[in-house]
């Protein structure tokens, strides 16, 4: 019997990207296994040698750079100028990951009286990874450097919605000479993510997607303390706008676009819920729709090129859709509707919902174009609403002065926030996770090193001393 075949879909055409066989489970232990059998010879490569593979990695993905981000795009729909800047995170990585390293799990020696007090770090062993299909290069990416420079193996399961991605950034590693085994990658759906997860060939499990998968997979772990387990699982952002000066509405308003609808709302620091005051938000709102209405939805590689394009799947699109047909059948006012722009294909309009009025609001994460607009009396009220959620990713805030920016900070629930900056604009070179449930307090970016080894410290004497002075019985005579 053939194995089953799993084929990437351009989404903007329904096109076929990319096909490849499905992993089973003999497939997921042999890549295991493999792992296993390279880890050992990995990890006892000097590291001065793994940097420079390191290098020669970042330097293929450059030359390959064009490549990776068209298949980006052909397989997530993004615009071909965001995948671009995707493939400039990859390679940012390597820097990022070799100064984090060095500073967060370096060796430290320190000389006592006749002894030396050592710290110095080891790698897990094999380490499992599952991608999302948001940033499908990036976001691997932003694992796999980090323990692959601390000697860890790595088995990665990419989104089923993006396998051509991490096939081809495999072929850069292997052609910057990586030993066979030490990255292994395994294509299939939530059953070989599963099964993955579940092997007990693994010392540790990375993940970045969903908080249901992750809070099932924080469950599992329950019963196995000795992995590692690091949960990155998104929010229900919270941003605010307040005190305004009028001048300042047109970048205020440009923003909130770029917080709620780069990459088709598809980030999971996306602003979800917009945070007014009540009878002062109008001029503001003039100023947001009409930008809206500018916003350019198109294909990839469209010219001029598109703001953003459609969300990954049909099957996406049709839940945002209900999503936002169940707000509005409780009250919800449609200040710019969630719509469909071609019938068979997955092109969002962005949306903006007032739900004020809506008395229960689902605390989800909408993973797409939809910003929801609530409207309150004063900041007391805005802060309550921020932090009216069981997530704590991200949060904004847009205008007001040192002292309000203070306020709102040591207010926040979040693990990342702003300040008239967008709230999906993370940087690498920081930590990068939330609270609640949008993670496990395993950050990851700059502090990825972390989970990728586990600290051994040590006393060190080279001669062998010992006497005990107190509690023992004298010397009979």
């Amino acid at each position: 019997m053939s194995q089953p075949e799993l084929v990437s879909t351009d989404p903007s055409t329904g096109e076929a990207v990319w096909r490849g066989p499905v992993a089973g489970l003999e497939d997921v232990n042999r890549a295991i296994v493999s792992a296993r059998a390279a880890q050992p010879g990995w990890e006892a490569v000097r590291l001065s040698e793994r940097v420079e593979l390191m290098r020669r990695y970042q330097n293929i993905v450059r030359d390959r750079g064009d490549a990776l981000a068209a298949m980006i795009s052909r397989e997530t729909g993004k615009p071909l100028w965001e995948t671009k800047t995707e493939v400039q995170s990859v390679i940012g990585k390597v820097d990022i990951s070799l100064t984090a390293y060095q500073e967060r799990t370096g060796n430290r020696k320190k000389d006592g009286e006749g002894f030396t007090q050592q710290l110095r770090h080891r790698p897990h062993g094999v380490l499992a990874v599952l991608g999302p299909y948001n940033f499908p290069a990036h976001l691997p990416n932003g694992h796999i450097v980090p323990s692959l420079l601390a000697g860890n193996a790595v088995v990665l399961k990419p989104s089923e919605l993006t396998p051509g991605t991490a096939a081809l950034m495999r072929e850069c590693w292997i052609q910057a000479g990586l030993p066979e085994g030490a990255l292994e990658i395994v294509q299939g759906g939530g059953d070989v993510g599963r099964a993955l997860a579940g092997h007990e060939g693994i010392d540790g499990l990375l993940f970045t997607g969903s908080a249901t998968t992750g809070h099932a997979l924080a469950r599992q772990f329950a019963e196995t303390p000795h992995k590692i387990l690091a949960l990155e699982m998104g929010g229900n952002n919270p941003l605010i706008v307040w005190d305004v000066r009028e001048a300042d509405l047109p970048a205020a308003a440009a923003l909130i676009v770029q917080s709620a609808y780069l990459s088709a709302g598809q980030r999971c620091t996306c602003a979800r819920r917009l945070i007014v005051e009540e009878g002062k938000h109008e001029a503001l709102l003039e100023h947001l729709t009409a930008l809206i209405d500018k916003i350019i939805v198109g294909a990839p590689f469209d010219e001029p090129q598109p703001f953003m394009g459609p969300v990954v799947d049909n099957r996406a699109a049709d839940r945002l859709l209900d999503q936002v047909a169940a707000l509005r059948a409780e009250g919800a006012v449609a200040v710019r509707p969630l719509t469909r722009i071609t019938p068979d294909r997955p092109f969002l309009t962005p949306a903006l919902i007032d739900v004020t009025e809506v008395m229960y609001r689902p605390d989800e994460e909408m993973f797409g174009p939809v910003l929801q607009l609530i409207r309150v009396p004063d900041f007391s009220a805005a802060m309550m609403e921020a932090n009216a959620t069981r997530f704590g990713l991200s949060a904004g805030l847009i205008g007001g002065d040192q002292p309000l920016y203070d306020r709102f900070w040591s207010g926040a629930r979040a693990g990342i926030v702003t300040w008239n900056r967008p709230t999906n604009g993370a940087a690498s070179n920081a930590p990068f996770g939330g609270v609640g449930a949008s993670g496990n307090h395993r950050p990851s970016a700059y502090y990825a090193a972390d989970y990728c080894a586990f600290p051994v410290a040590s006393l060190e004497e080279t001669r062998v001393r010992g006497v005990i002075t107190t509690g023992l019985r004298a010397d009979e005579e």
